[in-house]
C-alpha cells in the first residue's frame, strides 16, 4: 500500500480491510513497493509487523523488520494508488511470482496490468456511453461536434484529476486536447457527457464479482463537474436500481474469472464510465451511512479462496 502514516483514518478502505482481518484474527503484514524485490526469481519483501486500532489519533503501530518469501504469505492485498506507472507494472511482475510460490495475491497481478481502469471498459460497449480512446487532436475535436458537450480524461489517473468538461465552441478545447494528448502522443478517452453526473457518480462495489446492495453516490459541488470524494463531491447511500444490476451482472462475471475479488463500477446514470481494480475506495462510507460491512464480506471470500487454494487437487 501507500505510506500508512499518510492516510486518512475516516475513509480509507485499504484501513478498513486491514481492521476487518485483524478482528477475525489474521496477522498482518505492511510493505510498501520499496520493500519489494526479486532474488534469483523469488518474490522477497521487508515486512513490518503492523497492528490496526480504531482511534483516529492511534490507527496503526509498525513493528520491527522481517526479511521474507512474499510466497510464504496466505494473502497478499496490493493496494497501491495509481498512477498506474510503469514502476506499478514492475510490482505486479513480483507479485506475480509470489503468487506462484504459493500466495494468494488480490487482485490477480495480470488482471492490475491488463485491466486499465478507463480501457477495459470497451469490454462493454452495451453499458456505456459513446466512449473514444485516441492520441489525435482531430479525432477528439470530431467526438466533440458529433456530440456537443464531452469529458475528456487521461487513462492513468485517480480521483477526478486533469478531467475536463468541454463544449462544442469552447475557446479551450484545442489546449485542453494537446494537454491530455501531450499534442498528440499520448492516448486519452473521450465521453460523451452524462447530464446525470449532476445526481452523483455512483460507485458500486463487487465483492468476488456479486455487487453490495447499496451504491455510493458522489455528488459533486455546485461549482464542479467531478464526482470523486477528493474532488469535494457529497457522499449519499442509494439502493441499487434495475440498470445497475444489470450493468453489474455483465461485468462482474468477467472480473471473477479475472482473478478480481474487488472492484469498484462507476455508473453516471444508466452508463458504466470506468471499471476501477487497482485500488478501489468508498466502502468506509458505505459502512458509517448505511451499516454495509464490506470489509468483512472481502475477508470472508479471501479467507474461501485462500482454503479453496490450499485444499489438494
Amino acid at each position: 500500500m501507500d505510506p500508512i502514516a499518510g492516510i486518512n483514518p475516516a475513509k480509507d478502505s485499504t484501513l478498513a480491510m486491514l481492521r476487518a482481518a485483524a478482528a477475525r484474527g489474521h496477522r498482518l503484514h505492511y510493505f510498501e513497493l520499496d520493500d519489494l524485490r526479486l532474488r534469483d526469481g523469488v518474490a522477497r519483501g521487508t515486512a513490518r509487523a503492523l497492528q490496526v486500532f480504531n482511534d483516529p489519533q492511534r490507527f496503526h503501530e509498525l513493528g520491527a523488520s522481517t526479511d521474507m518469501a512474499l510466497g510464504d504469505l496466505d494473502v497478499i492485498l496490493m493496494r497501491k494508488d495509481p498512477p498506474f506507472d510503469t514502476e506499478f507494472v514492475y510490482s505486479t511482475y513480483i507479485l506475480e511470482r509470489a503468487a506462484l510460490a504459493g500466495a494468494l495475491v488480490v487482485n490477480r497481478p495480470a488482471s492490475l496490468r491488463d485491466i486499465n481502469e478507463k480501457c477495459f471498459t470497451a469490454w462493454f460497449p452495451q453499458c456505456c456511453p459513446p466512449t473514444l480512446v485516441t492520441r489525435s487532436i482531430a479525432g477528439i475535436r470530431a467526438f466533440l461536434r458529433e456530440h456537443g458537450r464531452i469529458v475528456v480524461k487521461p487513462l492513468h489517473g485517480m480521483g477526478g484529476r486533469s478531467i475536463f468538461v468541454i463544449a462544442d465552441g469552447d475557446p479551450n478545447a484545442n489546449v485542453v486536447c494537446e494537454t491530455l494528448t501531450d499534442y498528440g502522443t499520448r492516448y486519452a478517452m473521450a465521453q460523451r457527457y452524462i447530464p446525470e453526473i449532476r445526481d452523483g457518480d455512483k460507485r458500486i462495489i463487487l465483492v468476488d464479482g456479486e455487487p453490495v446492495s447499496h451504491a455510493l453516490a458522489r455528488v459533486p459541488a455546485a461549482d464542479d463537474n467531478r464526482g470523486n470524494l477528493v474532488a469535494g463531491a457529497t457522499p449519499e447511500v442509494r439502493p441499487l436500481t434495475e440498470r445497475d444490476r444489470w450493468i453489474c451482472a455483465q461485468v462482474g462475471p468477467v472480473l471473477r474469472e479475472r482473478g478480481v475479488l474487488f472492484a469498484g463500477l462507476d455508473v453516471i446514470g444508466d452508463y458504466l464510465t470506468e471499471v476501477n481494480v487497482t485500488s478501489p475506495t468508498g466502502i468506509q462510507e458505505l459502512r458509517k451511512l448505511a451499516g454495509l460491512d464490506v470489509a468483512t464480506s472481502l475477508v470472508t471470500v479471501l479467507e474461501r479462496e485462500r482454503q479453496a487454494q490450499a485444499r489438494p487437487a
